[in-house]
C-alpha cells in the first residue's frame, strides 16, 4: 500500500507539472534562444484588470503569462526612492517593482518549462534594481549572457534553473544578468500611428545586434483596443512577422504589442515558429 500511495503521489505530481508546462514551451527546447519569436508585452504592467489609466493591455503580469505571454516591457521609475513599475506618471498606476517580480518568480516556480524576458525602460540606478531582484529571490534565476558566446538552447536554460533573460537600457552590465539592452538587441521604430507606416527601418542599437525586437503598436494619442484590433489582426501582423526575415536578414525574436489578447498575436507568433529557423 505505501508503494501504490507514492506511485499515485508520483503521477499526481507529474500530472501538476504537466498542466503548468504549455506545449510552446516544450516543442522549442531545443532551438536555441535567438532561434525563437515570443510575444512581448508593450508596458506589460498597464493593465485594466488593475485599474491603470490608459492600459496598454487588458490583464495583470500573470494572466499574460500564464496566455504563453514570455516577453515583459516594463518602466521602472522612482517612487519616494523605491523603484516601482509606473507609466509615465504615478497617478496612472504603479507598484513597487519587487512585488511585480515576485509575482514573475510564483509563475517560473508553476511554469518549469517556461524561459522568461524582461526589458527595462529604466529611470532607476541598477543597484536598486539588483535590490529588488534580491528581495524577490530571482537573482539565482537570472541567464547571464556574454555578448561574443552564442545564445544556449531553451533546454539547456531550463536545465541550468537559469530561465529568466533581463535587459535594460540603464546601467546594463552593472551586475551579473542586467544586460544592457542596446548591445545585444536593435528595434524597429516605436512612434507609429497607421498600419501602413509599420516599417523594418532601424532605430536604437546595432544593427549586427543579434536579437531583433519588433515594435507593433499604434499610439494616436494612446494605446486603445481599436488600434490594437488593427495593429494585431492576421492579415497585417502575419505579413509583418513573415516579411521580417527577408527585410531585415533576422527572424522577429520579440514582437512587442499592445492588448495582446486581441487580434491574432499568438496564433501569428505560433504558426512561424513551426518553421525550422534560417538563421
Amino acid at each position: 500500500m505505501p508503494g501504490l500511495l507514492c506511485f499515485v503521489a508520483l503521477c499526481a505530481c507529474q500530472a501538476v507539472v504537466a498542466a503548468a508546462t504549455p506545449e510552446r514551451d516544450t516543442v522549442l527546447l531545443g532551438r536555441r534562444y535567438d532561434e525563437v519569436s515570443i510575444v512581448m508585452t508593450h508596458n506589460a504592467m498597464s493593465n485594466r484588470a488593475e485599474g491603470w489609466l490608459f492600459p496598454n493591455q487588458n490583464h495583470g503580469l500573470t494572466r499574460q503569462l500564464n496566455d504563453g505571454v514570455r516577453g515583459l516591457m516594463l518602466d521602472v521609475h522612482l517612487v519616494g526612492n523605491r523603484p516601482f513599475l509606473v507609466h509615465g506618471k504615478a497617478f496612472l498606476g504603479k507598484r513597487p517593482l519587487v512585488d511585480g517580480l515576485k509575482e514573475i518568480r510564483t509563475f517560473l516556480e508553476k511554469t518549469p518549462r517556461a524561459v522568461i524576458t524582461i526589458i527595462f525602460e529604466s529611470y532607476v540606478d541598477g543597484k536598486l534594481v539588483r535590490h529588488a531582484f534580491q528581495e524577490a529571490k530571482l537573482l539565482g534565476s537570472l541567464h547571464h549572457q556574454r555578448r561574443d558566446a552564442p545564445w544556449p538552447t531553451l533546454k539547456k536554460m531550463v536545465d541550468s534553473g537559469r530561465r529568466l533573460v533581463v535587459m535594460t537600457d540603464r546601467d546594463g552590465g552593472s551586475w551579473p544578468g542586467y544586460h544592457d539592452v542596446w548591445k545585444h538587441c536593435w528595434e524597429t521604430h516605436f512612434s507609429v500611428k497607421r498600419t501602413r507606416d509599420f516599417s523594418f527601418r532601424r532605430n536604437r542599437g546595432q544593427a549586427s545586434n543579434r536579437l531583433l525586437i519588433l515594435n507593433h503598436f499604434l499610439t494616436r494619442p494612446t494605446a486603445s483596443p481599436a488600434l490594437a484590433a488593427l495593429a494585431n489582426s492576421q492579415t497585417v501582423l502575419g505579413p509583418r512577422v513573415e516579411g521580417c526575415q527577408t527585410a531585415t536578414g533576422r527572424r522577429p525574436h520579440f514582437v512587442v504589442v499592445d492588448f495582446y489578447d486581441i487580434g491574432a498575436t499568438q496564433t501569428v507568433i505560433d504558426k512561424f515558429n513551426r518553421k525550422p529557423p534560417s538563421q
